[in-house]
């Protein structure tokens, strides 16, 4: 098994999960998930961690942590092996509990990418098929091609609201919260101009269930595949700061492949001879396309994030001009060159 990249910063935050054995139950009874939370809090009080949020699923569980002494891995080892060892004596079983190591996403701790790591974190309890938010359905109705009835949204509030093995209930003031669970950050990140503190951190959580699941979805792709979540600036320091072993750590590679898309634009700016603002709003100018399909490709963005970072472009041109340069490269012999060339001008900066 290959070494896992870990990125530990002195109060960081983190989206951090582990998933059971072969998707194997690590919760099987209440007296399971309680035992977990009191582990939880034993972790809080041992490594000094703040726990932002937390949601407990049969076979795997989602954290929201914060760690002021940079000791995230010390701390994630710990949980799961103390509770990995007391499930397997209760059960009777042995063997690994969990697949592999933890995962964790490192998350910028200024502006609202925190609260957003929240809500997808606490809508895991209802994305369900059950609900109507399989990932079949989910996908319907985030592309419009339905909405949902007040009674399947209905049902959605009272899952949601009700699920014991989730941090939401506390935070959205259904019941008490646990001394061991940090709350006011979050509540603070939340809050509207009216209401109070745990009635805008609902309306956060709750709002996307009742309107649709379109930004809950771009959230959570954004999230699944992330390296980490954050602005451009954020992002790109921790590029900076990665060392290990390229050969035997992926992660390692993979950070290295993802840059800051400042760095695509001078590539084709200083290929084309003229400034980036001069030929970005030119109607088929090949060198915009090419840039947004470089910064599609290799700087972790969303489609509205590399348009914001273009100066502007609206998402769906970014779409558009992504798959137009596909197009293009399949007939233009010259043209697929020229990206080529300039992907590789890109990674050649990176490594």
């Amino acid at each position: 098994m290959t070494r896992p990249l870990r990125i530990d910063i002195a109060n960081g935050w983190y989206h951090t999960m582990s998933r059971g054995f072969e998707r194997g139950v690590v919760f099987d009874d209440h007296r399971d998930y309680e035992h977990f939370l009191e582990v939880l809090e034993a972790m809080v009080a041992r490594y000094g961690v703040k726990v932002h949020a937390y949601v407990l699923l049969a076979n795997h569980y989602h954290l929201l942590l914060q760690t002021p002494h940079a000791n995230l891995s010390r701390a994630m080892q710990w949980l799961n092996v103390s509770y990995g060892v007391w499930f397997n004596r209760r059960h009777n079983r042995v063997g690994p509990l969990f697949q592999g190591r933890f995962k964790s996403v490192p998350i910028e701790g200024e502006g609202s990418w925190a609260l957003r790591a929240s809500v997808y974190l606490h809508l895991n309890p209802v994305r369900i098929a059950e609900l109507g938010l399989g990932k079949r359905e989910r996908k319907a109705e985030g592309q419009g091609l339905r909405t949902p009835r007040p009674d399947l949204v209905k049902a959605r509030l009272e899952a949601l609201r009700g699920y014991r093995w989730s941090s939401y209930p506390a935070y959205a003031g259904y019941r008490s919260r646990p001394g061991w669970l940090t709350c006011e950050d979050l509540w603070r990140r939340a809050r509207r101009r009216e209401g109070t503190p745990k009635a805008s951190y609902r309306w956060h959580v709750e709002a996307p269930l009742k309107a649709g699941v379109e930004a809950v979805e771009s959230l959570g792709m954004q999230i699944k595949g992330a390296l980490a979540l954050g602005s451009t600036v954020f992002v790109d320091r921790l590029r900076r700061s990665v060392r290990g072993d390229a050969h035997e750590q992926p992660l390692v590679r993979a950070w290295r492949r993802r840059l800051p898309f400042e760095m695509v634009i001078k590539v084709v700016a200083t290929e084309k001879g003229e400034p980036w603002e001069r030929f970005r709003d030119r109607h088929g100018d090949w060198g915009r396309d090419v840039a947004l399909w470089l910064g599609r490709r290799h700087c972790g963005l969303t489609q509205a994030e590399l348009g914001a970072a273009a100066g502007g472009v609206a998402y769906p041109a970014v779409g558009q001009a992504v798959r137009r340069m596909d197009a293009l490269c399949r007939t233009d012999r010259r043209l697929h060159r020229l990206r080529a060339r300039l992907e590789k001008q890109l990674l050649d900066i990176a490594t």
